[in-house]
């Protein structure tokens, strides 16, 4: 409570609480150990200002993704998109993981796996999806780098 008051705004871009949830386990061992140790809360202080740079850290990585997100359909909003291209857009831009198939954009749009053919070919030829190198039955698509 102490730190956010010190820093004199209503604002924070980065949440103790949520990194500390995300370390828990290590949390409730520095507390005990210190609580069970002497009066010396050094060991504590480390940890709680090591917790403080991972928020920060974490903190800087959302804004960045959020940063290139807008960047992304700035550069593209003069572009018309389907519901599911925008949708699955979104996901790409929000850290989507493995690999994207026609078989997943399918799943993900709701759609026949020829519909997400059509899209993910549409979003190709326009350069904003790239395939990746390997081809066949489950070629592999990724986001094409963009710049502003």
């Amino acid at each position: 409570m102490a730190l956010a008051r010190s820093e004199k705004s209503i604002q924070r871009f980065y949440s103790m609480t949520a990194q500390i949830n995300a370390e828990r386990k290590a949390y409730y061992d520095i507390l005990e150990a210190t609580q069970k140790g002497s009066l010396d809360i050094t060991d504590w202080l480390d940890w709680f200002l090591g917790c403080l740079d991972r928020a920060f850290d974490g903190a800087e990585s959302m804004l960045s993704a959020i940063l290139e997100k807008a960047r992304f359909w700035q550069i593209h909003s003069a572009e018309r998109f389907n519901d599911r291209q925008r949708k699955i857009l979104n996901r790409l831009l929000d850290g989507f993981k493995g690999k994207l198939t026609s078989s997943k954009w399918a799943v993900l749009g709701k759609c026949s796996q020829d519909t997400a053919s059509r899209d993910m070919d549409d979003l190709a030829k326009r350069g904003i999806l790239t395939k990746a190198s390997g081809g066949g039955r489950s070629t592999g698509y990724f986001l094409t780098s963009f710049s502003s």
